[in-house]
């Protein structure tokens, strides 16, 4: 398969284009797979999506996460693209795939953190629930912090120390957001601390873990999954979106 030329077909933004070739040198049946996905059809690419007027309009929206955020399974383009599109928010997108909230790398969550506009002034920040601390085999849950010493080694001292820096830089609305149920004892247990922490931090949490309207039918998660853990454009544009915008003007 020529990738180069299928990507063009399919409305991929050129500028995307080298970093999934540089992707599927790597990982070709992936990306074969996502080319040849009915959900990453070029009718529901964000080139083909129309701006419509929103009351997100210019905001300024941080998002930390890894390939859910990155949009590995939809050809590089995630929920973060349409809402820039679709809404015209102004967007910092800092999405690594196969990272974890764990700090245990300089690519980890706490190791991109700084790469975000500290200067700049957030409307809100969104947070991904990544789930490859669920899938790295060495979950460590950790407690909730009594002080400011977070232990980063940990999910919830990752989790806190994130919320930390977000107060300290921008002390703006924090949105944090699951996957849809998958197949991972520990990411449930995941999701349960996170609402545990929201009465400590006071952010706002897209659950979709326990949605039951993400509990696709065969037919509609042949079209909006590419696998258990990555959505399709399709899954994207046409599941996820409505309710991240819903959660984002409910916040603000």
């Amino acid at each position: 398969m020529n990738f180069e030329e299928e990507l063009y077909n399919l409305d991929v933004p050129e500028e995307h284009i080298p970093e999934l070739l540089k992707f599927g040198k790597n990982n070709p049946e992936f990306l074969t797979k996502a080319i040849k996905a009915e959900g990453n059809a070029k009718k529901y690419s964000v080139a083909q999506t129309k701006m419509e007027p929103s009351d997100l309009i210019n905001n300024q929206i941080a998002f930390l996460g890894s390939s859910v955020t990155y949009g590995a399974g939809a050809l590089g383009e995630s929920f973060v693209d349409y809402l820039s599109k679709k809404d015209n928010i102004c967007a910092f997108k800092d999405a690594v795939s196969g990272t974890t909230l764990v700090d245990n790398d300089s690519n980890s969550y706490i190791g991109r953190i700084g790469r975000l506009p500290v200067l700049e002034k957030l409307t809100t920040f969104v947070l991904q629930l990544s789930t490859n601390d669920a899938i790295k085999g060495k979950e460590d849950l950790g407690e909730i912090a009594t002080d400011d010493n977070f232990d980063a080694q940990t999910v919830t001292g990752a989790i806190e120390y994130i919320l930390n820096y977000v107060k300290k830089n921008w002390n703006c609305p924090v949105l944090i957001f699951s996957n849809p149920k998958f197949d991972s004892e520990f990411y449930g247990q995941m999701v349960e601390r996170v609402k545990e922490l929201q009465s400590k931090w006071g952010f706002d949490f897209l659950n979709m873990w326990d949605d039951d309207s993400f509990n696709y039918s065969e037919k509609d998660r042949e079209l909006c999954m590419l696998d258990p853990i990555h959505p399709t454009r399709a899954g994207y544009k046409l599941s996820w979106l409505p309710v991240i915008e819903k959660e984002l003007l409910e916040i603000k």
